[in-house]
């Protein structure tokens, strides 16, 4: 735990000129949110998307900020004789600052990022698995859950998880220095694009960073592809290797980006003289997939439990980052073959002995992952099974995604319930005619806006060999709209509705 750091100590460390002054300033904690100041705190002015830090100095030196860091060009007040620093950017500051203050806990463990549209989680924990199975105490900073050495994490004295995908600066370097504490050897971190662009990873150099792959996705925040790209190629800047699904189109962008070594992946054979090749792909259904994984230094069978075609990339990657990490083939290959599943993704519901259905919840919440998710179901399904999508779009959130995957969705599942999922401030129903939009002629959907009726009515009705997927949260127990966000568990909404169905009540 930290107590207290002199100014000029804490800003030499993080890299930062500090303005020469008499005596001693000591900090007692680093915020970029005015109404956490505390005495002795240092206070980084963060411009934001609906306010500008700047504007809090005011109030932030009267809750005993006894200094401030600001961005050069931004406008500010000049408060009495407060001690200000300004900085070319007070976000990457902001990362420096934490990164020293917490003790550099970064360099003292490996650090492996995997980034992409989809795919992340999946990637981090299937890497979990292999450095646990090889004897590594092992982090995870991730959308499902931040684990140090398996001991499930808290952000400060909040009361919630720390389960933001990739965690604000404040909380993200406190984490690290808990896994520190905890001996943890090896950290896998979800980084996504807003962490990328918005500089919360840029104190922090990696051994590794895995690229899955890019498809349209949080183009309201990125405005293009381009941008969007461009943040994902900041993260191989710091990595010392990087790991690449080749078969994306964005390959060459993001190899170009890499300053360090360069391994390929194909799970198609598209791409010529790859690094890791999947070939000899065996599809088993729900009982996952197996394939012959070939590198220039060894040829061995991988099979996982995780269905879906989508899993061969998602363990090969996995498989190639370890193995030029120095971990055997038959750890990686016994460590995969252990995973029984990943919370949220085609993760199946146990609805008792008398169902002659099933139903699945899957995080998809995009046209590719919503398309892929879609394409594995049909390509494991028997004759006659029908597919039964539920799904909606999350409010708030890129529009342009809306019909597209109202397409995707009635082209591929033969029928589908469209619903609400997290319509935030938006009206639910200006949500559903937006993914209506793309539905063109078809006729082979409902609409419920009451996802909890929707469930329960999808699985009341269910026919006998139907595979139901609910798809959008995957491991989110929440839902929010304008009322707020409340509970909402669509692994007990099923279950309960499959109890009514088979004993009544």
């Amino acid at each position: 735990m930290v107590i207290g750091m002199e100014l000029r100590v804490l800003c030499c460390a993080a890299g930062i000129k500090c303005p020469a002054y008499e005596g001693s300033i000591d900090i007692t904690g680093i915020v970029s949110d005015s109404r956490q100041v505390c005495p002795g705190y240092l206070y980084v002015c963060i411009r934001g998307f609906h306010h500008d830090g700047h504007a809090f100095i005011r109030e932030a030196l009267g809750a005993g900020a006894s200094a401030i860091v600001a961005e050069e060009g931004a406008p500010f007040e000049c408060v009495g004789d407060a001690f200000i620093i300004t900085v070319p950017g007070t976000r990457q500051s902001l990362a420096c600052l934490l990164d020293a203050w917490y003790g550099f806990p970064s360099r003292k463990m490996k650090l492996i990022a995997v980034t992409g549209t989809n795919g992340k989680t999946s990637v981090t924990f299937i890497l979990k698995a292999i450095f646990e199975a090889a004897m590594y105490r092992c982090g995870l900073i991730g959308t499902v859950s931040c684990l140090s050495a398996n001991r499930r994490l808290f952000c400060g004295n909040r009361d919630k998880l720390a389960n933001l995908t990739t965690p604000d600066p404040e909380q993200l370097y406190m984490l690290l220095a808990e896994m520190v504490a905890d001996n943890v050897e090896y950290v896998f971190i979800e980084a996504t694009s807003h962490a990328l662009c918005l500089d919360k990873l840029s104190a922090l150099n990696f051994e590794a960073g895995i690229f899955t792959n890019l498809t349209p996705e949080h183009l309201d925040f990125h405005g293009s592809m381009e941008n969007y790209l461009a943040a994902k190629q900041k993260l191989f800047y710091r990595c010392a290797l990087a790991v690449i699904n080749a078969d994306s189109e964005y390959y060459n962008e993001i190899a170009k980006s890499c300053a360090g070594r360069v391994v390929t992946c194909t799970a198609t054979g598209k791409k010529g003289n790859c690094d890791y090749m999947a070939t000899e792909i065996c599809d088993n259904g729900t009982e996952g997939v197996s394939y012959l994984l070939r590198s220039a230094n060894a040829v061995f069978r991988v099979k996982t439990q995780i269905p879906g075609r989508f899993s061969v990339m998602n363990t090969l990657q996995a498989a190639a980052c370890a193995a030029e990490l120095g971990i055997k083939p038959k750890i990686i290959a016994d460590a995969i073959a252990g995973i029984n599943g990943i919370d949220g993704r085609l993760e199946k519901v146990k609805l008792g002995y008398e169902a002659d259905f099933s139903v699945f919840i899957d995080y998809a919440h995009t046209p590719d992952a919503l398309e892929n998710l879609l394409l594995s179901v049909r390509g494991f399904r028997r004759p006659g099974q029908r597919l039964v999508l539920l799904f909606g779009c999350g409010g708030d959130r890129d529009k342009s995604k809306r019909p597209v995957m109202g397409e995707i969705a009635t082209r591929l599942a033969d029928f589908v319930v469209i619903t609400s999922d997290n319509s935030r401030s938006e009206e639910p129903g200006a949500i559903i005619r937006d993914i209506l939009a793309g539905i063109g002629d078809r006729k082979n959907y409902t609409v419920e806006v009451d996802r909890r009726k929707a469930i329960e009515n999808t699985v009341v009705n269910a026919r006998k060999g139907d595979i139901i997927i609910l798809a959008g949260k995957g491991h989110e127990t929440y839902e929010i709209n304008r009322a707020g966000r409340f509970p909402f568990n669509e692994k007990e909404i099923a279950q309960a509705a499959a109890r009514r169905r088979f004993h009544g009540g």
